[in-house]
């Protein structure tokens, strides 16, 4: 099953370790998308801005505050899933598959893949 989903409704996970959080792709995604969820209580400006379709800077490769040379870059899944937690949304994370967005304050367009290599090799704004 490569479609990673949870309900905003879902309470978050307290008390699990390492390896329940992070333990294969799925987990990560979860304990990414709870990150993000936190994150929206934390910061709600932030929030906002991820609702107005702003990709900001997070903790995984994918975010950007400025405009780079390069029009294009590569993000991590686990970006796509803290970005959906920090708008209130459901998660819901292909991982077998790239997602293209355009982030709504630079233009800059952002793939999120799964693919480490593409990751590997991307510089810039993070």
């Amino acid at each position: 099953m490569t479609l990673i989903t949870r309900s905003i409704c879902e309470p978050l996970r307290a008390g699990l370790n390492q390896e329940q959080l992070w333990g294969n792709t799925e987990r990560g995604l979860i304990a990414s998308w709870e990150i993000g969820r936190r994150l929206a209580a934390s910061d709600p400006e932030l929030a906002q801005r991820c609702l107005s379709g702003h990709l900001p800077p997070l903790y995984w490769k994918g975010g950007v505050s400025r405009q780079l040379k390069k029009k294009e870059k590569y993000g991590s899944l686990f970006y796509l899933a803290a970005w959906q937690g920090l708008r209130g949304q459901d998660l819901a994370v292909d991982a077998a598959k790239e997602h293209p967005m355009t982030c709504s304050a630079t233009g800059m367009l952002i793939v999120f893949t799964p693919d480490i290599s593409k990751l590997a090799n991307e510089t810039g704004d993070n």
